[in-house]
């Protein structure tokens, strides 16, 4: 059961706990300047100052992620130990912020199911599962994975996977409403992003861009969950009404027909909100397909994908937009999440908002008015040479319109991103940024003879590249380039601060905090916590497994808990076995800190798989080959680049499938998997398809045998 709080002592907690801390500059008067209109939204006005909970995605609507608490901190962080963990079912990755509340932790976790723990003993209080059907995976590019809750007056909300923006109460788990947020279930639409809430509004998007949809997002009723507002972010069929005039306007910034393609666009992850101007922003995702030849006859910028747009909180209309990446053809998203601050720039107080997209430029712009101050590469870029500083428009290098010139090309960032979803943090004390970076490329090539799939990823690219065998003595070379980095950022100077290389891209979110501690967890299983102004590792914690979701804070009784979810997942974790460690497999798990823990996670014991030998079998390397381009397209997100497998789906050079065409067919063209997420294909390809995904298949299984690669843990 909640605690609950009386209007009047929740003013006198937020008084008392505003005179003793520190806050952000104008966060609790930007907050205060709202009139509340329920115990709430009293005690919204102080959340900065609130050291005890975590209501907010980003802990306070500035999305920073940084905690005034300081009880842990340089001086005594190796007391720091595990409290309790909780653990969850093991066919997802976890990449959920956790919400804290008045003694209770909120998780959502793979496939949108919903957990409410005590927050001191991790003991359950209920659990809540909307039943998403497995299927649904051939819709998803990175898995059945869900971002996080939102809260709001006694109120969890979930986004399921199926399109669902579901109200349970926080108390109980019940649901007390479910509105169904696709005006076609059928289409290749999910949500894996966490639901945002202000005023009396659940905001909402949805992913699928590269799949053939249209993007928007979606304002509800938080009490009822009556639809509100709709805003598309980018333009439909020009012989249908548009929606409003400023889709008008972006529509000339298209051509052909975008519209049969889907466009893209989708807002699948970062939300964010001004309580003073009342501006909601949307992190725009990628255009699809990836492609601008197919997609809008190679012009245009696209509008608004990979944008940052800003609207008015209470009608959804349009008040300014900023572009990172007109007419985007490399997946180079704006949906990484947002912070907005106070910054002092040349000498002048700028109420600004920032973002690390995928393209790898850091942006700094003015959050009224969308003005562009300035943006500075991060991360190796070599798609573009820099951002124009005149007109905020990035510098496109010729060699990276890989579509007018036919040829490959292998760009910095890959379409994962300098940066991706897991959030970054600000630190006002420090002034610093701390991101999440990748050090990793992708190569394009334009697909010739294009055609639209009802299932699979529709991006126009050509995968012949990833089809071919490669001897894995190569990929280990290859793997030397990739990396990650928690990279300390000032975003005044736009130089790095300090940065600590990590062996693998795919890395956890941050958390920093008032004991000078920055907090991140690795795609290799160790949870760490460093200094966060020298970037010094100072304390570490093996987690058995990836930790790719980003901490948070809360205290009880005084005492601070450091909380994070644990689980290998998302796109590499998936899909990755190529360049990563097959064996670091997923065990889920919510993983609780405080100083003088003694928990003891359970020693690993997984069973080893056995290469079946398949030498025998006879390949025909052209049929091969058209295979693995089969495989690149609709199998490789789930079952791994170049069919290694990562650690949540079965890896398929280990399957007893493959070894008979007739099975084989059952499982990829029937669907008698079907209940496990495995659907059959039947709609997209034929069986002679069928037969070179097979023969794929099993010329990299002989290609394993022969470089020793004839075992491994997990699926």
């Amino acid at each position: 059961m909640l605690r609950s709080i009386t209007l009047a002592s929740a003013i006198i907690l937020s008084i008392l706990a505003v005179a003793c801390s520190e806050n952000y500059p104008g966060e609790d008067e930007r907050l205060s300047s709202v009139a509340a209109t329920s115990d709430f939204e009293t005690r919204l006005r102080f959340v900065e100052s609130d050291t005890d909970n975590w209501i907010l995605h980003g802990r306070t609507y500035s999305g920073a992620r940084h905690s005034l608490a300081a009880q842990i901190s340089t001086r005594n962080i190796d007391q720091l130990g595990l409290q309790w963990y909780f653990d969850l079912p093991r066919d997802g990755g976890q990449e959920a912020t956790p919400l804290v509340v008045d003694g209770v932790i909120y998780i959502s976790a793979a496939w949108s199911i919903v957990h409410a723990l005590d927050a001191k003993t991790g003991e359950r209080l209920w659990s809540y599962d909307p039943n998403v059907d497995r299927s649904i995976l051939v819709k998803i590019c990175c898995g059945p994975v869900n971002r996080g809750v939102a809260y709001w007056d006694g109120k969890i909300y979930v986004g399921a996977l199926d399109g669902r923006l579901i109200a349970l109460a926080a108390d109980s788990g019940e649901e007390l409403w479910s509105s169904q947020t696709l005006d076609d279930p059928d289409a290749s639409y999910s949500i894996t992003g966490a639901p945002l809430v202000a005023g009396d509004k659940v905001f909402i998007g949805n992913g699928g861009a590269e799949f053939g949809v249209r993007g928007y997002v979606t304002a509800y009723n938080a009490d009822t969950g009556e639809k509100i507002w709709r805003f598309y972010t980018v333009p439909g069929d020009p012989d249908q009404p548009y929606e409003n005039d400023i889709l008008k306007m972006a529509a000339k910034t298209w051509h052909g027909e975008w519209w049969k393609v889907g466009g893209g666009g989708t807002a699948y992850d970062a939300l964010a909100y001004d309580p003073q101007l009342n501006l909601f922003y949307v992190g725009v995702g990628n255009a699809g397909p990836y492609n601008p030849l197919v997609r809008t006859q190679g012009k245009g910028d696209n509008l608004f994908v990979s944008s940052i747009v800003a609207l008015d909180a209470d009608s959804g209309k349009y008040v300014w937009h900023y572009q990172t990446t007109p007419g985007d053809s490399w997946d180079y998203t704006a949906t990484q999440n947002m912070i907005l601050a106070d910054l002092e720039i040349e000498g002048t107080s700028r109420e600004v908002i920032m973002q690390a997209p995928k393209n790898g430029f850091f942006y700094v712009l003015d959050r009224a008015t969308g003005e562009f101050i300035s943006a500075e590469a991060f991360e190796k870029v070599t798609w573009a040479s820099g951002v124009d500083a005149e007109t905020g428009r990035p510098i496109v290098n010729g060699s990276a319109k890989y579509w007018l010139t036919g040829k490959s090309v292998t760009l910095f960032p890959s379409a994962m991103g300098a940066h991706n979803w897991q959030p970054m943090a600000f630190n006002p004390d420090t002034g610093l940024v701390y991101i999440p970076t990748n050090h990793m490329p992708s190569s394009f090539q334009a697909e010739q003879n294009f055609k639209m799939q009802p299932l699979g990823r529709n991006t126009g690219i050509d995968y012949t590249e990833v089809a071919v065998p490669v001897d894995p003595a190569l990929v280990a070379k290859a793997k030397q380039t990739l990396r990650g980095n928690l990279l300390a950022w000032d975003p005044v100077r736009q130089k790095p601060a300090w940065s600590v290389e990590l062996a693998e891209p795919g890395n956890g979110g941050a958390l920093s905090t008032a004991g000078d501690l920055v907090f991140q967890g690795t795609a290799l299983g160790e949870f760490a916590a460093y200094n966060a102004t020298s970037g010094e590792k100072l304390w570490s914690f093996d987690a058995q497994t990836s930790v790719i979701a980003a901490p948070v804070s809360y205290q009880i009784n005084g005492e601070l808990y450091i909380a994070v979810l644990a689980g290998r997942g998302g796109a590499l974790g998936r899909s990755a076995g190529k360049f990563s460690d097959p064996n670091l497999i997923n065990r889920s798990r919510l993983l609780v800190f405080k100083r003088g823990g003694q928990a003891i996670l359970p020693s690993p014991d997984e069973p080893m798989l056995t290469l079946p030998d398949l030498t025998e079998l006879p390949i025909n390397s052209d049929v091969a080959v058209q295979g693995g381009k089969l495989y690149a397209n609709l199998c490789a997100s789930c079952h791994g680049f170049g069919a290694v497998g990562g650690s949540l789906a079965p890896d398929l050079r280990y399957s007893g499938f493959i070894r008979d065409q007739v099975a084989f067919d059952q499982v990829v063209m029937e669907g008698i998997l079907r209940s496990q997420g495995m659907v059959g294909f039947k709609q997209v390809i034929n069986p002679d398809h069928s037969v070179a995904l097979r023969q794929y298949l099993v010329q990299q299984n002989q290609v394993a045998r022969k470089f020793g690669d004839t075992e491994r843990v997990g699926r």
